[in-house]
């Protein structure tokens, strides 16, 4: 057995289990777990903030299905990563986060940056309500066995981050270790549905007159994009995403009808509330998604029966009764469900098929709706105007990125995506900031697609800094800012709920407002415009998207649009002040 110190045994581990980048910032707290990479096959990311490694591990592990690993010093660097933990434990995204933790032998002395008052080296309480797990490293002949559990716990079932605490003298101490081989603490496959749960949920399907599909976040995870469309054609039955299962099936094709909720389309919503049998995979029923639970908007269960399909028992039922609950992957169960069908019933047929041409008629009816707010060349222009300049100069396998806010509540509505793994956006956190350094990470995982990030002036100032990683590793990623001066989804609900004499604290002020431009320049991006008039924006983010390296391109749009910009076709319940 080779004898490594705690850095080393780390990095051979990552290599053994394939992860490509480890991402962090350095302090006297991780020097000896980072020293270990100088000699490593696994290349060390330098984002500018701790929150901004953990925003990039994310969009790489959505973009491409594989963890990432992330370190940080002891104190202020691991509470830095707090934010982008929840946001992807919330969306369930898999990633290992390791931070520097007080020598053993001086736990509970309060040494620099310890949080010690209620137990000794206390920061992983902080992190065990956004975590999977939560492990702490009392010796290095222990961190093997910690390592595997660690991305055990992250890949399996229902993914999602996991925290190591080293201390530092465990990062330094040696010891003659065997490292675990990946493969070998694995589960080979995928859990599948209850074969008497399954065939429930067929016959309810194959006697519904009108059935719909709602695939989930975990249909992504599971990779089950075949799977759900093979179903939806057996069926002929509309495809209502969530919108962390955009891209599950392309948006052109004609099952695919928009989403349910409050942003949601007008077919989806429609055809959701009116459906008789709603086969649900892998996905919650959050409250923007159904409309806040209010009858007859987003969904009506009862009376549709549903059956719910997911791999976190919890999920199943927690917001709708169930006629059917099934545990079980995603991927397996939905082709159990398929294949049951097909010995059942024969494919259902399009013609002289009334559902079928209720769906076309009712998505017609939306894409007119979205059509005139694209083909609008108002000045200043809308978001819905630039989102059609980059869905014009975005190819088919192009990926697009946004964070919380107005950008977002037009991107997954509106904005078509044609293939998995091609929208990347936090979901049930809502991270404003999140889509500067995730599209960093996309682009790591899909180094031969152009990545585009969706920002509004108020989110990219979150996390701006991370323009500087974007350039400093050479990754070619574009930054669209859709420029409204403030944070005007929050401004807007402060006018709708209490009028324009409340406003407070949500508007920029123009003599302060940030000069873009000047930002590009002083982090040495290389390609970086302001646009005006919305008929020169094709162009614009044509040449950003060509350019070789970090681009930045600054939409004005128009700062007081209703609604958020969005198209607003169902409910969301935010309770208002009483007096």
């Amino acid at each position: 057995m080779p004898r490594l110190n705690g850095g080393e045994i780390i990095a051979k581990y990552l290599e053994k289990e394939g992860v490509e980048y480890l991402v962090g910032i350095p302090g006297h707290g991780s020097t000896n777990l980072l020293d270990a990479f100088n000699d490593s096959d696994v290349e060390v990311i330098q984002p500018r903030h701790e929150e901004g490694a953990t925003h990039l591990a994310d969009g790489y592990a959505r973009a491409s299905g594989e963890p990432l690993a992330v370190f940080t010093s002891i104190g202020p660097g691991a509470t830095n990563t707090v934010t982008g933990a929840a946001t992807a434990y919330v969306d369930s995204i898999p990633m290992v986060i390791f931070t520097g933790a007080p020598q053993t032998h001086e736990y509970g002395q309060g040494i620099l940056q310890e949080i010690e008052r209620q137990k000794p080296g206390d920061f992983p309480s902080v992190m065990e309500p956004v975590t999977k797990q939560s492990f702490e490293v009392s010796d290095v002949e222990r961190l093997p066995r910690i390592l595997r559990r660690a991305f055990q716990v992250a890949l399996s079932g229902r993914p999602g981050p996991v925290h190591v605490d080293v201390p530092m003298d465990v990062q330094g101490a040696a010891a003659d270790v065997e490292l675990p081989e990946p493969t070998q603490t694995r589960p080979h496959s995928r859990p599948g549905g209850d074969p008497r749960t399954v065939s429930d949920a067929a016959e309810l399907l194959e006697d519904a007159e009108r059935p719909v599909i709602v695939p989930g976040g975990g249909t992504m995870l599971a990779e089950a994009w075949d799977e759900v469309q093979e179903l939806a054609e057996h069926l002929q039955a509309p495809v209502i995403p969530t919108f962390q299962a955009k891209g599950i099936i392309p948006e052109d094709h004609d099952l695919f009808v928009g989403y349910a909720g409050w942003i949601g389309s007008s077919a989806g919503n429609e055809l959701a509330s009116n459906a008789d049998v709603i086969l649900s995979v892998g996905c919650r029923f959050t409250d923007m998604h159904t409309s806040s639970f209010e009858e007859g908007v987003s969904f009506e269960i009862p009376p549709s029966k549903l059956i719910h399909v997911d791999i976190d028992p919890e999920e199943i039922g927690k917001n709708y009764p169930v006629e059917v609950g099934i545990q079980g992957d995603a991927k397996v169960v939905t082709r159990q469900i398929t294949e049951e069908l097909q010995e059942r019933m024969d494919p259902v047929s399009r013609e002289d098929n009334e559902y079928y041409q209720e769906m076309q008629d009712l998505w017609e009816e939306w894409e007119g709706m979205v059509a005139e707010r694209w083909e609008d060349d108002s000045v200043p222009m809308s978001i819905s105007r630039a989102l059609a300049s980059l869905r014009n100069v975005l190819p088919r396998d192009g990926v697009i990125v946004s964070s919380a806010g107005q950008p977002q509540e037009t991107v997954n509505p509106e904005f078509p995506v044609y293939e998995p793994r091609t929208n990347i956006s936090c979901g049930g956190f809502s991270t404003m900031g999140f889509g500067v350094s995730a599209a960093i990470g996309a682009k790591l995982a899909k180094p031969d697609s152009p990545v585009v990030d969706v920002e509004g002036d108020g989110s990219f100032m979150m996390c701006n800094q991370e323009v500087a990683c974007a350039v400093e590793h050479d990754v070619d990623v574009t930054y669209l800012i859709v420029n409204n001066h403030g944070w005007k989804s929050i401004r807007n609900l402060q006018v709708d709920k209490y009028g324009w004499d409340r406003v407070l604290n949500t508007e920029f002020n123009e003599e302060t407002d940030i000069d873009f431009m000047s930002m590009a320049d002083g982090f040495s991006v290389e390609f970086a415009e302001r646009v005006v008039k919305p008929e020169k924006l094709d162009e614009v983010l044509e040449a950003a998207i060509a350019h070789d390296g970090p681009a930045i391109v600054e939409a004005v749009v128009e700062p007081d649009n209703p609604d958020s910009g969005a198209i607003v076709t169902g409910e969301w319940d935010l309770a208002d002040l009483e007096t």
